[in-house]
């Protein structure tokens, strides 16, 4: 049988890039062990695809008016237009066929919004059909102070091209570090089908109270009374649940297992 279509295939481009890292359930280990234990949800959010990190160490600045780049190699802060990876328009057109070169994608660039720059990570990626990336910031993880990426969703599975983020500085007058060691974003993967207008169109009216049903009074006793009522009550108990779930559960890109 052949090997199902990866969820995510994730193309370098630029050689110094870091491969895209599976996110962990404890957020570079900032959450708390009493979370790690007792909050799935949190745990769950924040393991929930893949950290990306920029292809190398940069800084910006934001002056107010124009936005400054500076990186190992300059000798001299750069006004930021559009600025290409060091060495890599070179790199790409000796690898490019003839009709694609002189594209090479642009590593910076200064948006016409006020302190907006599109950052390329470095990466391309496809989706399997029917699936979409979500890039967003780092899940349960405090923002840095000085920038706030935004999120996007790209339908990779027909738009096959470079990775991009949009990222928008919130101080000015003092250098913004980037460094490749740190993530940067969060890819997560989603069935279109999961935004579609029909679906979010198809949802249900919200209820009152007294239109809850017996089996929503049923699931709340079973869920939140119950447990308060045990003498030997531990936090935890939808935690454990969960990772019981998961442990039963099959991946659909995952292949079959032939029988021995």
């Amino acid at each position: 049988m052949a090997d199902a279509i990866p969820c995510v295939t994730f193309h370098r481009l630029i050689d110094t890039a870091p491969l895209p890292v599976r996110a962990d359930r404890a957020c570079l280990g900032s959450l708390p062990i009493r979370a790690m234990r007792h909050c799935d949800a949190v745990a769950s959010a924040a393991g929930y695809g893949w950290h990306i990190h920029a292809p190398m160490d940069f800084d910006l600045l934001w002056d107010g008016g124009q936005i400054w780049w500076h990186c190992e190699g300059l000798e001299t802060w750069m006004p930021l237009g559009a600025a290409q990876f060091p060495h890599f328009a070179a790199r790409f057109d000796a690898a490019a066929p003839e009709a694609v070169r002189g594209y090479a994608p642009p590593f910076l660039t200064a948006l016409q919004e006020p302190g907006v720059v599109q950052v390329w990570t470095g990466l391309a990626a496809r989706t399997a059909p029917g699936w979409s990336l979500l890039l967003r910031p780092l899940a349960n993880l405090p923002r840095h102070p000085a920038f706030e990426p935004y999120e996007g969703l790209v339908e990779a599975d027909h738009w096959f091209g470079p990775l991009f983020t949009n990222i928008r500085l919130t101080r000015t007058g003092m250098p913004i570090p980037f460094r490749q060691a740190e993530p940067l974003l969060q890819a997560q993967p989603v069935p279109q089908i999961a935004y579609s207008d029909a679906l979010l169109s198809s949802a249900g009216a919200t209820q009152s109270l007294e239109a809850m049903s017996e089996a929503d009074w049923a699931d709340y006793h079973r869920n939140v009374v119950l447990p308060n009522q045990e003498q030997d009550h531990r936090p935890g108990r939808y935690a454990a649940e969960a990772r019981r779930r998961r442990k039963g559960g099959t991946c659909p890109f995952q292949p079959a297992r032939t029988p021995a």
